[in-house]
């Protein structure tokens, strides 16, 4: 079911293919990204998904994580917001996770803890707990954008057909123009993926590349 789809080697010629895809359906929508009306989230980078040692290893998740960086370090630097979301549970919150899952990422876990390749970046990192797939579910993510102007999101991290695609169908039906990243999401296999764009792309946001964010900001990809 772990296949390492995306690649160091691989991720641009994998990206383009993916984008190829689902781009019939992206063209019917004109939505422009605006720097000065988004924020970025950051969804569940955490050692949980990135480290080889845990059984949650997502072998794609390194290729994304130079673009995810370059993705905050420009929003950053340009002031705008940047939620790192951090997803922990208890036997109370956990709700169905717990059923679903054969465990749960606790807060005393050295797992649990975001990758500090990103969080580094800003300089009064905003990080958001979670514990549920929707990052917009019983927290204050809502009220934290709204308070900033945000009318668009980029959604990146992991993983694309579970927290990210879950989080973007949620901001969509919030009001948010949403722009869910090809290669600044990362999951188990290309199937997953796949299946995400192309639900995303129908209903719920504009599938694109790290690099079409960052021209944008007046920026390329290193």
């Amino acid at each position: 079911m772990k296949k390492a789809y995306l690649t160091p080697e691989t991720i641009d010629q994998q990206a383009r293919g993916l984008l190829e895809s689902v781009l019939p359906l992206r063209e019917r929508h004109r939505w422009r990204f605006e720097p000065a009306r988004a924020a970025l989230l950051v969804l569940d980078m955490q050692r949980y998904f990135l480290d080889e040692g845990s059984h949650a290893y997502i072998p794609s998740a390194r290729a994304i994580l130079p673009r995810v960086k370059a993705l905050v370090q420009a929003f950053s630097s340009r002031g705008r917001p940047v939620v790192f979301t951090r997803h922990l549970n208890t036997e109370e919150d956990a709700g169905q996770m717990a059923k679903w899952w054969r465990e749960l990422i606790t807060r005393e876990s050295p797992l649990s803890e975001l990758v500090p390749e990103l969080v580094a970046i800003p300089a009064r990192p905003l990080i958001l707990e979670k514990g549920q797939y929707d990052a917009f579910y019983k927290t204050p993510l809502e009220e934290l954008l709204r308070a900033r102007g945000v009318e668009q999101v980029a959604i990146s991290g992991v993983m694309t057909h579970l927290c990210c695609e879950t989080t973007a169908r949620a901001a969509f039906m919030r009001g948010f123009e949403v722009f869910f990243t090809i290669d600044g999401t990362a999951t188990y296999n290309a199937d997953f993926h796949r299946a995400t764009l192309l639900n995303l792309a129908h209903g719920f946001a504009l599938p694109v590349l790290v690099e079409e964010l960052l021209a944008a900001f007046g920026l390329a990809l290193a």
